[in-house]
């Protein structure tokens, strides 16, 4: 139909004919209670008609036989169904509840002439004939609604063919066939097929639409423009499969809600939304055990430094739930402290949890003492740092001073008010680290280490029971400072994409998977652990840039396509930048309770040793002497080879 209105109708109309036409059907359709009910009375008309000729034989008109009977009957069906509600359906969303509906409403009609019929004697049909007429009644009642559903919802379609945009469902189950239903209501798109991977399914029809095989969407004729991926629980390993047969066809693609946002009536399934660079990083999903995080925050004071950076406001937003008594945030950026000070307002209404914002630096002493002092902390999360390497290698006095000494002051004031525990966040960087910021984070562990070695060999006090541990993991998603960020702006703007280098890789994982495994790593601490969280499989920057281009639904420009969209450009390796990036420095560790979760065991510097060289540096940064302060690091990490550009 559609073909022929193209080639031979549509084509010969102005756009004024057209708009003249629209007009005329949106006017019919507003009377659509009257094409119901007239469509009602024709098919009590034929039932009663046709009943009467299945069961007598007789072409006899009911019209001159049995017109009082006739009248009654569509006066009685009519009046029933709109003082039942009938005719205030919504005939766009009918569904297979209106044909029960239908059904019971014309048995009590049927039942109620039955018996004034009898009761009046005007005429009293057979109950066979009965029988019959109350069939074909069901029949053509919830066929009509059906035809005139149809006929509202593609009339419009006809006239707007060349707007909707040609779309396939990946995905033939339940999530598919409601997604198609929601489609449908839109008006928006023309569902040309589905894909499903089920080989059973392949060549079968689902509401009259094709399901054919994923190999299929390269397939030109079929002038796929975005495929719809209707699969709401889906694995990362798995999404990964089926991208990679999108990204050839450079298709783009939009991804139903999750299953537990469906269910729980927060959007509706037709939400398409783009894919996230985080749907794409293949890892297995972070096993949570709540029991294990509840025990070491319900009820207690807990500490977070940097709370306005990335890591730190995650944090603070995942012991928030956890119900701790008291969330004491410290940041030295107001900006970043604002940000998350609001944010936690917003989820603790009711102010159940009380929380409180310190804007200060924790390398000052007299701040950490008197917040130990006056609010009772249990534990110290310690994620204050100055971490993005260009600037940090640009600034390397501040940065390694910020960096080594906050830690240095949380662990030494901790211990002194028996903290129960510290956690330092840290960072791959500190495995051979080839810039200031990997080193600062690498004597950062070495101070958390020295410390639990003075504890446990109580050269501190026999009463002190601190427990000094650190968590290290790599880059996060959408971090600042991460490339994703960057990425998404370049795109923004057009490109090109910078990339350093064309076989750089990184480990990632998403900010609220790293702080949950944090704070389970915390709950296993012990002291003096070096835990290591699963990365999961490192990623090709150049591999993730691709991705990200085509999430966006644009074409990588280069030279097999001088006319794509977005351009990768390679600059070369930055200061202190390397190629890949390493957890282990010794390649010793065991795992632990939690799948996710591993320990090391790797070599410290004593406290005795370590503490005189830290006094030393201390001097040299006060001073703003960066050749001896270089000196030092290097003696502290002998494996640090700083890369200069």
């Amino acid at each position: 139909m559609k073909e022929f209105l193209e080639n031979n109708i549509l084509t010969n109309f102005s756009a004024y004919q057209m708009k003249n036409l629209r007009k005329i059907i949106r006017s019919i359709i507003t009377f659509r209670k009257f094409f119901i009910v007239f469509a009602d009375v024709i098919s009590i008309i034929i039932s009663i008609q046709l009943g009467h000729y299945l069961v007598t034989n007789s072409s006899a008109n009911i019209f001159s036989e049995k017109l009082l009977f006739l009248l009654s009957s569509i006066l009685v069906i009519i009046i029933s169904f709109i003082f039942s509600g009938q005719y205030k359906s919504i005939t766009r969303y009918l569904s297979s509840l209106e044909i029960y509906k239908i059904f019971i409403r014309i048995l009590v009609s049927q039942l109620f002439i039955y018996f004034i019929s009898s009761l009046i004697k005007i005429y009293v049909p057979s109950f066979k004939i009965f029988l019959i007429t109350t069939i074909l009644l069901i029949i053509f009642i919830s066929s009509s609604r059906f035809l005139i559903r149809d006929i509202f919802l593609n009339i419009d379609s006809l006239f707007n063919w060349k707007k909707k945009k040609r779309v396939a469902i990946y995905g033939a189950g339940a999530a598919g066939v409601q997604l198609l239903s929601s489609l449908k209501v839109s008006n928006n798109y023309s569902v040309i097929c589905f894909f499903d991977d089920s080989k059973d399914l392949w060549d079968k029809y689902l509401n009259g639409i094709q399901i054919k095989n994923p190999n299929q969407i390269e397939n030109k004729t079929l002038k796929i423009e975005k495929i719809f991926l209707a699969i709401p629980s889906l694995k990362r390993s798995k999404l990964n499969k089926i991208l990679n047969k999108v990204y050839s066809s450079k298709i783009s693609i939009l991804q139903i809600p999750s299953l537990e946002e469906i269910t729980s009536g927060a959007v509706k399934i037709d939400k398409l939304r783009p894919l996230l660079i985080e749907d794409l990083l293949g890892r297995n999903e972070v096993k949570i055990k709540p029991e294990i995080i509840l025990k070491s925050i319900k009820d207690k004071n807990i500490l977070i430094t940097g709370a306005g950076g990335s890591i730190g406001s995650e944090l603070c937003l995942q012991i928030l739930k956890c119900n701790p008594k008291k969330l004491v945030m410290v940041d030295n950026s107001e900006p970043n402290l604002y940000f998350i000070d609001k944010k936690l307002k917003e989820q603790n209404l009711n102010e159940r949890i009380r929380v409180i914002s310190i804007l200060g630096d924790v390398t000052n002493q007299t701040l950490v003492e008197n917040l130990l002092k006056e609010q009772n902390i249990s534990t110290i999360f310690h994620s204050a740092a100055y971490k993005h390497v260009p600037i940090v290698e640009s600034n390397p006095i501040q940065g390694l001073k910020n960096n080594i000494f906050s830690t240095f002051n949380i662990c030494e004031k901790a211990i002194k008010h028996r903290i129960e525990k510290v956690i330092l966040i840290s960072s791959d960087k500190a495995v051979r680290p080839t810039n200031i910021m990997g080193a600062s984070k690498r004597i950062s562990e070495l101070i958390i280490q020295a410390f639990d070695e003075e504890i446990k060999s109580n050269k501190k006090s026999k009463n002190v029971s601190t427990k000094l541990s650190m968590v290290r993991f790599g880059n996060v998603l959408n971090s600042s400072g991460s490339v994703v960020p960057l990425f998404k702006e370049q795109i923004s703007k057009g490109g090109p994409i910078t990339l350093t280098h064309p076989d750089i890789i990184r480990y990632f994982m998403t900010i609220e998977e790293a702080s949950q495994l944090v704070l389970q790593a915390a709950a296993l601490s012990t002291g003096g652990d070096l835990f290591l969280l699963d990365m999961g499989d490192p990623i090709k920057i150049l591999d993730l840039a691709k991705q990200m281009i085509y999430l966006t639904g644009l074409k990588i420009k280069d030279l097999d396509n001088p006319y794509g969209d977005i351009e990768i450009k390679t600059t070369g390796l930055r200061s202190g930048e390397k190629l890949y990036e390493e957890l282990l420095i010794d390649n010793n560790c065991v795992s632990t309770s939690h799948p996710q979760i591993f320990k090391a065991k790797e070599k410290f510097i004593p406290a005795s040793d370590l503490w005189p060289k830290l006094e030393e540096l201390k001097e040299s940064l006060d001073s703003f002497n960066e050749l001896k302060s270089l000196d030092i690091i290097k003696e502290l990490i002998p494996e640090w080879v700083r890369i200069v550009k």
